[in-house]
């Protein structure tokens, strides 16, 4: 008989949550060292905590400023969790990993620094 997989529990579904696609988008400024940093670090971090789970797009706000103003951007950088809701935004060069996990709810990898 082929067996049947096990139904989802309590404990097995943050995991889940981790592998659904997310969608990112990073507000930068163009001239700014801290904007070039958060693309690193996003990049970076994300290849780490969700490879292959996520997509980021990269929006310069002098050339994107009425998608700046509908997702009300007041700083560079500035990361945006579109999805899953509910939203997270995140103001910084995203160098602090822990504090960018937590704040996305991503459990720590096992065996490896953050």
């Amino acid at each position: 008989m082929p067996q049947r997989p096990a139904p989802a529990t309590a404990a097995s579904a943050p995991a889940a949550a981790q592998r659904q696609d997310q969608t990112f988008r990073l507000y930068v400024s163009s001239a700014s060292p801290a904007s070039s940093r958060a693309m690193v670090n996003a990049r970076r971090f994300f290849a780490q905590y969700l490879p292959g789970a996520h997509r980021l797009d990269v929006l310069d706000i002098a050339e994107h400023v009425d998608a700046a103003r509908a997702d009300q951007i007041f700083a560079s950088p500035t990361l945006v969790r579109l999805t899953p809701l509910p939203q997270r935004r995140l103001i910084g060069d995203l160098s602090d990993t822990e504090r960018l996990r937590v704040t996305l709810g991503l459990a720590r990898l096992t065996g490896g620094a953050t």
